[in-house]
């Protein structure tokens, strides 16, 4: 399998960061500002390795200095060595750069007050930016926005294989996990706990299961909750979120939270997202 090589550069500040980081979302390995004079050797290395090194992604910024000279050169031996190589240059208008700039209080990696860094840096750049393959101006785009142009800059699709659920069983007892996205209580369902026979066991139990669906408000209930969740998953792949955790709570974390918690996990990838289950707080 062809290994291919996408080279993230752009001004500081327009979102080299972000965009390293989707890339690692989407299972790239990468590497943050690597000297040009060590990428050859690296690419050798990489070539050697295929199913450690399938896609790989690499940040250069003005932090390279006079390596940047060797860019060029670099480029034009990998098309010779047929070397799947793309490049992309973020860019931003200086404006939008100087007032994230002020709103973060960073210092601009140049060193001279922003405006003159910003001029610096483009110098430092433009050879980068003659050899992009693609320039996306970041001054006006969200987070989201950013993640669909990488998906069809590397050939990706959108979809939902790129959203990792995690579906989290809790007891509101030891406390709210405090990492979740999504908070559902099912308190409101009849707790197993009070029955003799099912105390000490837990929702993967088929006494357990058997008992909260024989609950006419379950059925329900876990329709309802299911459409919500169906519905507003697109809405946090087009937002560009990445990783999503579901957390379902009740009293103890042992019984309707995690036989909930399994009900949804199957819903969800006979739905064909990417879901991993964890109860908290089942033996406790």
């Amino acid at each position: 399998m062809p290994i291919s090589f996408y080279i993230v550069s752009g001004m500081s500040g327009a979102g080299k960061s972000q965009a390293l980081k989707i890339f690692e979302d989407l299972g790239f390995v990468c590497i943050d500002n690597m000297p040009v004079s060590m990428m050859d050797d690296f690419a050798n290395v990489c070539l050697k390795n295929p199913n450690q090194y399938k896609n790989v992604a690499i940040s250069i910024d003005s932090r390279a200095g006079k390596s940047i000279e060797k860019f060029k050169p670099l480029i034009a031996s990998w098309q010779r060595k047929k070397i799947c190589c793309k490049v992309m240059f973020l860019d931003c208008s200086d404006s939008v750069l100087i007032r994230r700039f002020s709103e973060t209080r960073r210092r601009h990696p140049i060193g001279q007050t922003i405006h003159k860094s910003i001029l610096a840096e483009r110098k430092i750049l433009k050879e980068i930016f003659a050899l992009a393959d693609e320039v996306i101006d970041t001054s006006e785009m969200t987070m989201g926005e950013l993640k669909k142009f990488i998906l069809h800059f590397a050939g990706l699709s959108g979809g939902k294989e790129h959203l990792h659920i995690s579906v989290l069983s809790f007891g509101y007892k030891y406390g709210i996990p405090s990492d979740v996205d999504i908070v559902y209580d099912v308190r409101f369902l009849v707790n197993p706990n009070y029955v003799k026979k099912l105390r000490n066991k837990t929702g993967r139990d088929i006494g357990v299961k058997k008992y909260i669906l024989a609950q006419k408000c379950f059925k329900v209930f876990f329709e309802e909750f299911c459409q919500l969740i169906q519905t507003t998953l697109p809405g946090y792949i087009d937002e560009g979120k990445s990783y999503l955790t579901i957390a379902i709570g009740c009293t103890g974390g042992r019984h309707r939270s995690v036989f909930t918690a399994c009900c949804l996990a199957d819903f969800l990838r006979a739905q064909k997202y990417k879901v991993t289950l964890h109860h908290r707080d089942i033996d406790k």
